[in-house]
């Protein structure tokens, strides 16, 4: 597996958010982007799983040497790419277990059926490692679940899709100290060479329970520097402002850029 994303200039209701993204995720590897907020993170993961609300101007996004960046959610999902959300939503009515089947039969061959016995029992077990309660196949899909519930429900889809690429976007975000070791020990084991990992984070204590190969930090809607784990400890101690000083970034909005000046690389955006 291979994702690569190319100078990506991506914007929101003639906003331009994304100004110029370059990443490479290669199977058996696990990214993490931090940032302040508003800084484009959750953009960048909503756009490579195709939400309608944002607009790629110029830039690719490719899977496996194949654009998707034309292609609808359900195409890339079937693709492989995986999106765990910051704010899941409750869908009344389709239960836990229906969903995920859903989603995994239309993966499969024409022809194909899945095998509901074998899929039941690999249910109860995911269930069982992320210790969501007995009952979970029978409940709405999030419907009354607490925050922490919702974001180990998307681990559970992962471990059950397995997907290529999956870009976890702040799962941390309501766990307490017991559901974040849960959720950061059933994301390690799913660890393979195949597949690519992207953890969008504000703090170091996810990244404790899913150590990350890579360190990216994006300001201004740009990855401005990458390196190993000792960002995160400089960034968990003395915040962004490092950064912003070492590579000479003054503090800018780039929601406020219009289109016309975002998209073109001559003018300075700082």
């Amino acid at each position: 597996m291979i994702l690569e994303i190319k100078d990506l200039y991506v914007s929101v209701e003639d906003n331009m958010i994304l100004q110029g993204v370059n990443l490479t995720v290669k199977g058996g590897e696990t990214h993490a982007i931090m940032g302040p907020n508003g800084t484009g993170k959750s953009t960048l993961a909503q756009i490579c799983m195709g939400h309608p609300k944002y607009k790629i101007e110029s830039g690719d996004i490719l899977l496996d040497g194949i654009s998707i960046k034309d292609k609808a959610v359900d195409e890339r999902s079937r693709m492989g790419v995986f999106l765990a959300m910051q704010n899941p939503t409750e869908v009344p009515g389709v239960t836990n277990f229906d969903f995920v089947k859903a989603a995994i039969q239309t993966r499969m061959a024409e022809g194909e059926h899945l095998r509901v016995g074998k899929f039941i029992l690999k249910f109860e077990e995911a269930s069982k490692n992320l210790q969501m309660g007995k009952g979970l196949a029978h409940r709405f899909l999030n419907q009354g679940f607490s925050g922490g519930e919702k974001k180990r429900n998307e681990i559970l889809q992962m471990k059950l899709l397995n997907p290529k690429v999956a870009f976890l976007d702040e799962i941390d975000s309501g766990l307490d100290v017991d559901a974040l070791r849960i959720v950061g020990e059933n994301v390690t084991k799913l660890k393979s060479d195949d597949l690519g990992l992207v953890l969008i984070t504000h703090y170091q204590r996810l990244l404790d329970h899913i150590v990350p190969d890579v360190v990216h930090v994006m300001i201004n809607g740009k990855i401005v520097k990458t390196g190993g784990r000792e960002i995160i400890s400089k960034i968990d101690s003395q915040g962004y402002d490092w950064v912003k000083t070492e590579l000479g970034i003054t503090d800018f909005d780039q929601r406020k850029v219009p289109v016309s000046l975002g998209t073109c690389p001559t003018k300075s955006l700082k």
